[in-house]
């Protein structure tokens, strides 16, 4: 048996597989004594198949099995022995010049493309500058959560008149163009906030309304055109919410208001618990120290990005894109040629990064441990349970659950990519030079937006 391998480029290669009788015929002849062994056919006792039988029957099949296998190892053990970083897998080529006649005494000849991994350099120093930032809660932002923490321990009243931020819960009914009811028009009773309200003027009217009252308003404009946020208002799908031109009459049916929570000792220990907080000026200390924590969570997350990006734009080389192309069409039998044109500019980006990453994690001989991926894995689970139940899983619990998740290859394997990116990004913080800046939080979502 004989491979060669004729480069194209620095980026494609034709591997070429010649495999003679003498290569195959071994594993042909142990195929089918061992399919005899098993097989059972009438006339014959279970094991006691003759192999010519099988050989006359399967034997076709058999050697083509054979030599797809052999063809596997081989391709497999030369990338191997070869060192080539090969992107993707080896693609025959298809030769319908060459034909076959599977009579066992056949010379084959076998055609693989394959892309190779670009040859790059890493060398970040302390010459690349990024600014990382370090966010200081604004008075606005503040204020803002300080009054939905307040709001969410307060209660509901229903007040005569309806001010800035009360619930209209009201009947809505579909006006034609003359401003008659439209006839089999959209009629729906619903809750109106009037802080999702987006047109100032259409809010303006919206407040000083008591039971009863009445009003014609353009709901598209009021909403800024939000197909979904009108499709839940209307109780309509948001498609037909799209198409939806008419104003609307709101008769109130009830004004809404949630009060604040008194800044009272009841209210602090309700946060915080008993006495861990006595005064407003603890409880602002503290919801200021709370928001800062998560806010350094979007700094650091914007880091990372601002890392990648840099990374990116910093490192260039090409890779074998239409080979790539090929490849994806081959293992994606669904993907239309419009979804692989429209998404390969971000496939190629991760497998830029990806290749980035494997070239920093070998050459520093960064290690990633089991120990790592479970915690990172335990982790995220964490903190979904915590987006669903306010009560945290005990330790042992959440252990349990962890496993179970990491059992999954696909699971297991996520988890370490994870792992391994935000190592690849910690050895490139602990090279380049990061420029501090303190920033308030409501210049900082300028920023990342």
């Amino acid at each position: 048996m004989n491979i060669q391998q004729e480069k194209i480029d620095n980026l494609n290669a034709v591997l070429t597989i010649n495999i003679d009788p003498a290569d195959y015929q071994q594993r042909v002849d142990k195929s089918i004594k061992d399919q005899a062994k098993k097989a059972k056919l009438p006339g014959f006792r279970p094991g006691m198949v003759p192999a010519g039988h099988i050989k006359k029957m399967y034997g076709k099949s058999i050697l083509v099995d054979e030599i797809n296998n052999l063809l596997s190892d081989t391709l497999n053990n030369y990338i191997t022995e070869q060192n080539l970083e090969v992107l993707g897998q080896p693609l025959p080529k298809v030769d319908d010049s060459k034909q076959y006649n599977w009579d066992f005494n056949d010379q084959f000849e076998f055609n693989y493309e394959i892309g190779l991994a670009p040859e790059f350099a890493i060398d970040f120093s302390s010459a690349d500058k990024l600014t990382q930032y370090e966010i200081k809660v604004d008075d606005e932002t503040l204020a803002s959560r300080i009054k939905n923490i307040r709001r969410s321990y307060g209660k509901m009243t229903n007040p005569d008149v309806s001010a800035d931020d009360d619930v209209l819960y009201a009947q809505l009914t579909q006006l034609s163009p003359d401003g008659s009811v439209f006839e089999d028009g959209i009629i729906n009773t619903t809750s109106i906030r009037l802080d999702q309200i987006k047109d100032d003027a259409i809010k303006a009217s919206l407040i000083g309304l008591k039971k009863d009252d009445e009003l014609v308003f353009d709901i598209q404009k009021a909403y800024n055109n939000d197909a979904p946020k009108i499709a839940a208002i209307l109780g309509i799908d948001e498609a037909e919410a799209e198409q939806v031109k008419s104003n609307f009459n709101l008769t109130v049916k009830n004004v809404n208001r949630l009060e604040e929570s008194d800044l009272d000792q009841v209210f602090f220990d309700k946060l915080f618990g008993a006495d861990a907080v006595t005064d407003e000026a603890g409880f602002r200390a503290k919801i200021t120290e709370e928001l800062e924590s998560m806010m350094q969570q979007d700094a650091e997350r914007k880091l990372q990005n601002d890392i990648y990006n840099y990374s990116l734009e910093k490192i260039q080389f090409e890779l074998p894109d239409e080979f790539l192309k090929r490849w994806l069409k081959a293992t994606n039998e669904k993907l239309t040629d419009e979804e692989l044109e429209g998404g390969y500019a971000d496939f190629a980006k991760n497998l830029k990064w990806t290749l980035i990453e494997n070239k920093i994690i070998k050459a520093n001989q960064i290690e990633i441990k089991y120990d790592e991926v479970f915690a990172s894995a335990k982790a995220s689970l964490d903190a979904q349970f915590r987006m669903y139940s306010p009560q945290a899983l005990s330790e042992e619990q959440l252990g349990q659950y962890t496993v179970q998740y990491l059992q999954n290859k696909e699971n297991a394997n996520k988890a370490f990519e994870e792992v391994k990116a935000l190592k690849t990004i910690d050895y490139i913080k602990s090279v380049i030079t990061l420029d501090k800046k303190e920033i308030a939080y409501n210049e900082f979502q300028k920023l990342a937006q």
